[in-house]
C-alpha cells in the first residue's frame, strides 16, 4: 500500500472529526494489526461484535503511528504529536477511503462473484490481464467487507487492470463491496447452494449475486453463466451490455464439447492448447468473456490462460508415493462437492478414495444436502469412503447398509487416520474435500 493523502484529506473523505496538530502530514499506509505498525503509519481501529481494536491504541502510539482512526469513546491518552480521527464506523471509513482511491486511478476493473469458481476465475483473468498490462488483484480470500477495500487500496498508478473477487454471506454484501470497486466488467460465475444458513434459499442467493450489476460503471459489461437456471433470467431481465457464456445455444460465448478448451464468439472459433475439467471450462469462459469486455486481444487471452496456475488446495493435483491426490480443502458446498466426486469417479487409478468432511453454513438444508452426497458417491462408483464431522454423519447413515462399499466414519479424522494411511500405501486416487474450517489439509500432511 502506497498512499499519498494528508491527514486533513483523510478526514474530509471519511467525514470524521479530526484532532490534529499536523493536518498536512502525509499518510502512506494503513494498518489494522497493531503488531505490524511502523513509524508514520495510520492505524485503523476496527470494531466488530467480538473485538474492539481501540484497546491496542496505546501499543501503536509507542510504535510511532502518526494517525489513529477510531470510533468515538476512546478514553485513553491522545498525545499532541499524534493525530486522531474520530468516526462513527471505522469500517465505513475504510470503505470511503477505498472508494476514493479507486475513483482517482485510471485503470479498468473487473469484479467477480458467484457461488462457485470465483477465485479460480479471478486467477485466470488475472493471468490474462497480466499479459496485457500490470494488474492488481485481491490476495487469497480478501474478498469481504474488509478485504475488498484493503485490496482496492493496493491500486497504484502503474496498474492498467484490477481484478477483484467479491464474496457474500448475507444479502447486501455484494452491493456493499461492488459499489467500492466500481467495476467496468462484472462477472457472475453461477448461483448455487452456498451460505444457505444466512441466505435461506437460492432465490435470495440470486438476488444477492446480481447486486453486482447495479454497481457497474457507466457503459460497463455484465458477464454471466447462461447455463445456470437462475442467471439465464438475465437474458431478459438485464438490459445493459452483456456477454453470456455457456454450452447452451443462446450463449454469446459458446463453449464447445471438445477435449481442448474451445469456444465460439461472434462467429469465430477459438481453440486453446489446454485441457480443462468441465467446471474449469466454465471458469475459463468467464475469464475470457471478461477479458474480451476489457478490450484484451485474443492472442493475449490465449497466452495468459496458458500461464494460469491453480491455487493451492483448490482441486490441486499432487502425487505422493503411489497415490494421486486431489486436494480441495479450501471450501465445500453442494455444487463443488458434486463436481469433485464426478472428477474422482473418472479417475483411472484405483481404488478411488473419498475423504470428506462437513459442508458448512447450509442451515436447515444441511441434512438433505449431506444425504445427497451418499447418492453421488454411489453414482460415481467410489469404493472407499472416509467421512468425518457431525454433518457428514447424515451421509454415513445413508451408506452404512450398502454392500460393496468400504466405509469409515468418525467425529474427527483421527478415528480412521491409521486405516487411511494403510489403504493409500497401496496407491490409487484420493479426493480430500471439506469446508475450510474442518482443517482437512492436515490430513494430507499426515499421510
Amino acid at each position: 500500500m502506497k498512499l499519498n493523502l494528508t491527514i486533513a484529506k483523510i478526514a474530509k473523505i471519511t467525514g470524521g472529526t479530526l484532532q490534529s496538530a499536523h493536518p498536512e502530514t502525509n499518510i502512506t499506509a494503513f494498518v489494522t494489526d497493531s503488531r505490524f505498525v511502523t513509524p508514520g503509519d495510520g492505524f485503523l481501529a476496527l470494531k466488530g461484535e467480538r473485538f474492539d481494536a481501540r484497546q491496542f491504541i496505546p501499543d501503536v502510539l509507542k510504535k510511532g503511528a502518526a494517525l489513529v482512526i477510531a470510533e468515538k469513546g476512546y478514553l485513553g491518552d491522545t498525545p499532541q504529536d499524534v493525530s486522531f480521527l474520530w468516526v462513527k464506523d471505522p469500517k465505513k471509513a475504510l470503505q470511503a477511503l477505498a472508494k476514493y482511491h479507486r475513483q482517482h486511478h485510471n485503470l479498468k476493473v473487473a469484479a467477480i462473484t458467484g457461488s462457485n469458481g470465483k477465485s479460480t476465475t479471478k486467477q485466470m483473468l488475472r493471468a490474462i490481464c497480466n499479459v496485457a498490462g500490470t494488474t492488481v488483484a485481491n490476495v487469497g480470500n480478501l474478498n469481504n467487507q474488509y478485504g475488498v477495500p484493503f485490496s482496492l487500496l493496493e491500486i497504484q498508478p502503474k496498474h492498467k487492470y484490477g481484478v477483484f473477487e467479491l464474496g457474500a454471506s448475507h444479502p447486501g454484501d455484494i452491493e456493499e463491496t461492488a459499489s467500492l470497486a466500481l467495476p467496468d466488467v462484472a462477472v457472475i460465475t453461477n448461483v448455487g447452494p452456498s451460505h444457505l444458513e444466512f441466505f435461506h434459499d437460492l432465490e435470495t442467493v440470486y438476488k444477492t449475486k446480481i447486486e453486482i450489476a447495479r454497481c457497474l460503471n457507466a457503459g460497463g459489461t455484465l458477464v454471466y453463466n447462461i447455463d445456470n437456471e437462475f442467471l439465464a433470467r438475465l437474458e431478459k431481465e438485464f438490459t445493459g451490455k452483456s456477454i453470456s457464456f455457456g454450452f447452451g445455444p443462446n450463449a454469446k460465448l459458446r463453449l464447445l464439447e471438445t477435449e481442448n478448451f474451445a469456444f465460439t464468439y461472434q462467429g469465430k472459433a477459438q481453440v486453446f492448447d489446454i485441457k480443462l475439467e468441465r467446471h474449469d471450462k466454465y471458469n475459463a469462459a468467464a475469464a475470457c468473456a471478461a477479458a474480451i469486455a476489457l478490450g484484451i486481444g485474443m492472442d493475449e487471452i490465449k497466452e495468459g490462460l496458458a500461464a494460469f496456475t491453480p491455487m493451492p488446495m483448490r482441486m490441486e493435483r499432487v502425487t505422493k508415493g503411489n497415490t494421486h491426490f486431489i486436494l480441495d480443502c479450501y471450501n465445500a458446498n453442494p455444487a463443488s462437492m458434486k463436481n469433485a466426486l464426478e472428477i474422482l469417479g473418472r479417475a483411472k487409478d484405483q481404488p478411488r478414495v473419498a475423504v470428506l468432511g462437513d459442508m458448512k453454513e447450509l442451515g436447515k438444508t444441511s441434512k438433505e444436502y449431506h444425504r445427497q452426497v451418499a447418492r453421488q458417491l454411489l453414482d460415481n462408483h467410489i469404493t472407499h469412503i472416509f467421512l468425518a464431522g457431525p454433518e457428514m454423519k447424515y451421509c454415513y447413515e445413508r451408506l452404512q447398509d450398502v454392500t460393496g462399499v468400504y466405509l469409515w466414519y468418525g467425529d474427527t479424522p483421527k478415528e480412521w487416520m491409521g486405516d487411511l494411511k494403510k489403504l493409500l500405501a497401496q496407491g490409487g486416487t484420493c479426493l480430500i474435500k471439506a469446508s475450510h474450517s474442518m482443517n482437512f489439509e492436515t490430513i494430507f500432511k499426515e499421510i
